[in-house]
């Protein structure tokens, strides 16, 4: 038997898996906050007792939120420390990989259904190419697969910290106001969650949001998008076109630096919420305009997981290489 996990900011899956090839099975799946628990080895012990766990673990896998260095991972939104040797102790079992989430998601990519995917831009997919992953949720994770020995390798980055190049007059104004609050901008100020409010500040300019009236601040993102898809809000239209055309601008500075003629795929929780945003156009625009490279950018299929354990089903798939 098989355990995976996908831990998150926000939240985490745990699922048991039956190794199958090339897809494992899944025999059970559990989501927690992940603020909910003072640990990742109290999760692990909840889990066993949701799912009455009996059979041995054989191997497991963790994606983490967070840079994985020493066998160990720190996550980025939240204050927990994983370690291999520690997950190793609490399972009974040494096959164990720690490995960034994005990572983790990207391990997916080779076992996705039709059912798991919308495909954005059909392209010219060169099966001797490679890929990249980016993913908006809590924060922004990108990871590049680089073609080795012709497979899909996943190569971990912290690309989502990066440095936000604006591109408009308006985005200026995004990147003046962010360097004012934190002193620098980057990427994941405006794609996740929370730099979604942030742009939402912006072209709100301090005046009150009818969408966010009596909402929780943790649930002002997804009020956000809704207002923006709806139309109800002018200033949440305006927020919501920005994180789509920087999200697709994003993309395409990633799947430049990873020359993606395989496959670029956007996942993350927000991509399924605003798909009708990501499929007007607007998105392929920003992904496409680079300059002498936009031909290039036309022939590279973009396609959006929809599958939201897409990061726990790679987590398994890591998971049972470990037994060969």
């Amino acid at each position: 038997m098989l355990l995976a996990g996908d831990v998150g900011g926000t939240k985490t899956f745990l699922g048991l898996f039956e190794p199958a090839a090339p897809r494992p099975v899944p025999l059970a799946i559990h989501t927690y906050s992940t603020a909910a628990f003072a640990s990742f080895a109290d999760m692990l012990g909840a889990f066993a007792r949701d799912v009455n766990q009996q059979a041995p673990i054989q191997a497991a896998a963790i994606g983490a939120a967070g840079p994985v260095i020493d066998a160990r991972a720190r996550l980025t939104n939240i204050t927990w420390d994983i370690s291999i040797q520690g997950v190793s102790a609490r399972l009974g079992t040494a096959r164990v990989s720690l490995l960034n989430d994005l990572e983790a998601m990207a391990s997916s990519v080779d076992v996705l259904s039709a059912d798991d995917v919308v495909v954005l831009q059909r392209g010219n997919p060169n099966p001797d190419g490679n890929a990249v992953v980016i993913a908006a949720g809590t924060g922004l994770g990108q990871a590049h697969l680089h073609r080795v020995n012709g497979r899909l390798q996943p190569v971990a980055s912290e690309g989502g910290h990066a440095d936000y190049a604006p591109r408009s007059d308006r985005e200026i104004a995004l990147l003046t106001m962010l360097r004012a609050a934190h002193g620098r901008a980057e990427v994941e100020d405006i794609l996740s969650g929370p730099g979604l409010v942030n742009v939402h500040r912006l072209t709100h300019a301090s005046q009150p949001c009818p969408a966010l009236v009596s909402i929780a601040a943790d649930a002002w993102p997804a009020a956000i998008s809704t207002a923006g898809l709806s139309g109800a809000c002018a200033a949440c239209v305006e927020a919501l076109d920005i994180f789509v055309t920087v999200y697709g601008a994003e993309t395409g500075n990633l799947a430049l630096r990873g020359v993606a003629t395989a496959g670029v795929y956007v996942g993350g929780g927000i991509a399924p919420k605003i798909l009708p945003a990501l499929q007007d156009g607007r998105f392929l625009d920003a992904f496409r305009a680079k300059g002498p490279m936009t031909a290039l950018m036309a022939a590279m299929p973009v396609t959006v997981i929809v599958n939201p354990a897409a990061g726990l089903l790679g987590a398994a798939v890591r998971a049972q290489e470990l037994l060969d």
